[in-house]
């Protein structure tokens, strides 16, 4: 191993180190801070097709750190949160499968980062975050598809691909407000910095710079906590965004989308349950990626004596036309996450990819497995 690699690791092994220091102490006593740690591996192994056979490992360790300030007596409903990253390890989709949408949402080269900065206040109905945010933290996010790999069914592919997103693991200063009109229904909206810093200028995204010519990204989304099923549950969301900004000479460029998400349960058991999540997404056909779709199902608990296993079958479908003349690149993800620990699970996950459309040749269908580990503090 070189020694780049090793520092790497090393700081990866020591931001997970001190998180689970520091969670340990803080749960010995109640205090307004909270401490949490987190690492995920992935080895990704693709079979055939693609750019080339091989297999390769990524991890990404997080140390969160939170402030509440009720708890430390000074104010009510405010809260401070950091949140800070490593990643490391090989890159897949960019040097093995060649897809478009990413089979696996921890990919992101060796950096070393500040994820989430902010802090939120709730006054009655209305809470109000200001900072360096994860635009889908709040937004475009499906519960259960959150529980699967390629990184399309965390974020549609029609957003993340056509825009700066300020998501994983370049987020951007932004401002937020989530209006709870009733139990059943809220609204959300935020403004982001147009163009977040590439990390060649800002490598550790802890110097942030704004200007005119970066423009603004505008986001808002109606949540409706509705089920078209009796006595179950059911979730469903409607967004808009749209983009704008300079280049050097001034001129003006203008994107906008639409998407929408459902999340519906449609049985419900002792100890789980099956749940169907579908994305939907369009922008203009000037987009490489000018639409987006997906259908999934969700089993919690499949079996009686493992309560929190999951294990779910989903497809997601992106719209594309590029130089190689492929139609669309269709993501097929099959998986099983065993809880071993009420810390610790193992996820193993296959997935097929036809039309792989992350480069410019026309590539043949991948065949990709891959084993998950998480470890939670």
């Amino acid at each position: 191993m070189t020694t780049s690699k090793m520092n790497r690791f090393s700081t990866a092994f020591l931001l997970f180190l001190t998180a689970g220091l520091t969670t340990y102490l803080s749960a010995q006593t109640t205090s307004p801070l909270s401490f949490n740690a987190s690492y995920i591996g992935d080895w990704v192994v693709n079979m055939r097709g693609g750019i080339k056979t091989g297999s390769t490992y990524l991890g990404l360790a997080n140390l969160k750190i939170g402030f509440d300030t009720e708890k430390a007596r000074l104010w009510k409903g405010g809260s401070f949160f950091v949140n800070a990253g490593n990643t490391h390890g090989g890159e897949p989709s960019a040097n093995l499968v060649g897809d478009f949408q990413g089979v696996t949402n921890i990919e992101a080269g060796n950096l070393t980062f500040m994820y989430e900065l902010w802090y939120k206040q709730q006054i009655d109905k209305i809470t109000v975050t200001a900072g360096l945010q994860d635009l889908n933290v709040d937004f475009a996010s499906t519960s259960y598809g959150a529980s699967f790999n390629n990184s399309s069914f965390g974020i549609q592919s029609s957003i993340a691909s056509n825009i700066p997103s300020p998501i994983f693991p370049l987020t951007a200063l932004g401002v937020s407000l989530q209006w709870n009109i009733s139990p059943a229904l809220s609204w959300e909206v935020a403004l982001f910095d147009g163009t977040p810093d590439e990390y060649e200028s800002n490598p550790y995204n802890v110097h942030w710079k704004l200007s005119k010519n970066d423009g603004y990204l505008a986001i808002s989304e109606w949540q409706l906590s509705a089920s078209l099923l009796r006595n179950l549950e059911g979730k469903y969301k409607f967004g808009v965004y749209t983009h704008r900004k300079c280049d050097s000479a001034q001129t003006t460029f203008h994107n906008y989308g639409l998407y929408a998400i459902a999340d519906q349960q449609i049985v419900k058991t002792e100890k789980g349950g099956v749940g169907l999540f579908s994305q939907l997404g369009w922008s203009p056909s000037k987009n490489c990626n000018n639409y987006y779709c997906s259908l999934g199902i969700n089993w919690q608990a499949p079996f009686a004596c493992r309560e929190n296993d999951m294990c779910g079958i989903a497809f997601a479908y992106a719209g594309i036309h590029n130089n190689n003349g492929v139609g669309g690149e269709l993501s097929i993800e099959a998986l099983y996450k065993a809880q071993l620990t009420k810390n610790l699970y193992l996820k193993p996950d296959i997935q097929y990819v036809v039309n792989p459309a992350g480069t410019d040749a026309k590539l043949p269908n991948a065949l990709v497995g891959m084993v998950r580990v998480g470890i939670e503090f």
